[in-house]
């Protein structure tokens, strides 16, 4: 059936402590205790030595099984409520939605 990725980048507001991103970040990963097409998801700072990263310092990454899913995610009240929360404390965000695609050597 093969699996779609949510990816958001993320660049929090200047002020925001350490804690409440922490906060935030577990808010986030709470979601797939309660969005059943959401399977799983994962996180990170930008550890690039490019200096590419167009001011954007975390990425998120969630799995799904379908692009059905990412749009019941997307309608679904806990991730609704949350989205509100979370996008107001981002001075910057980008949201890509793909389809992995292996590549044999």
């Amino acid at each position: 059936m093969g699996e779609v990725k949510h990816i958001l980048l993320a660049k929090f507001k200047d002020g925001i402590s350490d804690q409440q991103i922490d906060h935030l970040i577990k808010g986030y990963a709470d979601l797939v205790n309660h969005v059943e097409p959401m399977k799983s998801f994962r996180w990170g700072k930008d550890v690039s030595i490019e200096n590419l990263h167009q001011g954007f310092t975390h990425v998120f990454e969630s799995t799904f099984e379908t692009t059905e899913g990412i749009a019941t995610y997307i309608s679904h009240p806990a991730h609704v409520e949350f989205a509100t929360r979370f996008l107001d404390q981002l001075e910057k965000v980008l949201v890509i939605d793909y389809k992995p695609t292996a590549v044999d050597p």
